[in-house]
């Protein structure tokens, strides 16, 4: 099943950001006196872009001016200490290496904001070479539409059969259906295997190495 481009998540797929999307959010919460939230509980807040996970770690009661504040004020924190515990998964790093020496093409696409995506490539992956990535972007919508993952389809010039799209949620899942890519669901993320079942993950697998198998190999 040999395929030509691997589209991958980054936030729980490649990198382990949770601990400094946790520390920002709350630290949000106590500039303006809301409850703060377990880390784990960001698990399940994170993955629908930054203004998703601001509405949900907010009181139900807030205003939308008070919704806007607190956005910007996650982006001033988040921009002050987003690389401070982010790690790789372990294999990460091997698994990038090996699919690019066999000639496969390799992309991001996330729902992090764009300007902290392209921040976290460069300072995780100063070695490793992305044909594209892409954050949220303003002018294009984000996952689970599948308008981000087609659009390297096509500026890579291949088909999005030829693509396999891999990521640790039910967006991850539902983006890669969408745009009619082959679907890898990781279970060293955010989320569980009941909810990469449910979203009809093709294939789900529990170290990174396992993908470098399942793309370059016949099966």
């Amino acid at each position: 099943m040999h395929k030509k481009t691997v589209i991958f998540d980054l936030d729980g797929t490649l990198l382990d950001t949770l601990a400094d999307l946790a520390y920002a959010g709350n630290a949000v919460l106590a500039e303006y006196g809301f409850p703060e939230h377990p880390v784990d509980k960001y698990k399940y807040f994170v993955g629908d872009g930054m203004r998703v996970l601001i509405e949900r770690i907010v009181p139900s009661t807030c205003t939308l001016e008070e919704i806007n504040t607190c956005c910007a004020a996650f982006n001033r924190i988040y921009g002050e200490c987003w690389d401070r515990s982010t790690t790789l998964y372990s294999g990460v790093q091997d698994m990038l290496k090996r699919l690019t020496n066999e000639g496969v093409r390799l992309a991001i696409l996330s729902n992090k904001p764009h300007q902290f995506t392209t921040a976290c490539v460069k300072r995780f992956f100063p070695q490793q070479r992305f044909d594209l990535v892409f954050g949220q972007r303003d002018d294009v919508k984000k996952k689970p539409d599948p308008a981000g993952a087609l659009e390297i389809a096509e500026k890579l010039g291949v088909q999005p059969s030829e693509c396999v799209y891999v990521g640790d949620t039910a967006v991850d899942m539902q983006t890669g259906k969408s745009a009619g890519m082959f679907t890898v669901g990781v279970l060293w993320g955010f989320r569980t295997l009941r909810e990469l079942q449910e979203n009809k993950a093709d294939l789900i697998v529990h170290h990174p190495m396992e993908i470098v198998d399942h793309v370059i190999c016949a099966g």
